[in-house]
């Protein structure tokens, strides 16, 4: 994804740490395309509460995953229904607010594309919707 920057401030002999030398911790700074990704899927929780996405973690649970980046970034999502699909994105972005550029990893490795792409296919009617 071209639209998101990281942004790595750099340790220098100039930066002692001191009051006048700060040292610049590394940081992600996403674009606001991420930003309104995050918005949207918040507001979709909001308006969709039947799903139960805030149980985003029982309901990896129930189809055998787990909340961490390997388990949510391997999974097959060939026969997830749309909830569970659904908490993958979750789970991912709820995974940056404890964990910063948890989301970036998820969008480089092209676990929020797989994702998306599944959820197309259960939208066009060609997935098998399994719950």
């Amino acid at each position: 994804m071209t639209e998101i920057v990281l942004a790595l401030g750099l340790l220098t002999v100039k930066n002692d740490g001191t009051l006048e030398h700060p040292i610049q911790m590394p940081y992600v700074s996403y674009s606001d395309m991420v930003h309104h990704f995050i918005d949207d899927i918040y507001d979709f929780i909001d308006h969709n509460k039947d799903m139960e996405l805030n149980r985003y973690g029982d309901i990896l649970n129930q189809n055998g995953l787990k909340w961490g980046s390997k388990s949510m970034s391997t999974a097959d999502v060939s026969n997830l229904d749309a909830q569970c699909i659904m908490a993958l994105i979750t789970g991912a972005v709820r995974a940056e607010r404890f964990c910063d550029g948890a989301l970036l990893g998820f969008f480089k490795d092209g676990s929020i594309r797989k994702w998306l792409e599944r959820l197309k296919e259960l939208d066009n009617g060609s997935g098998t919707e399994v719950r």
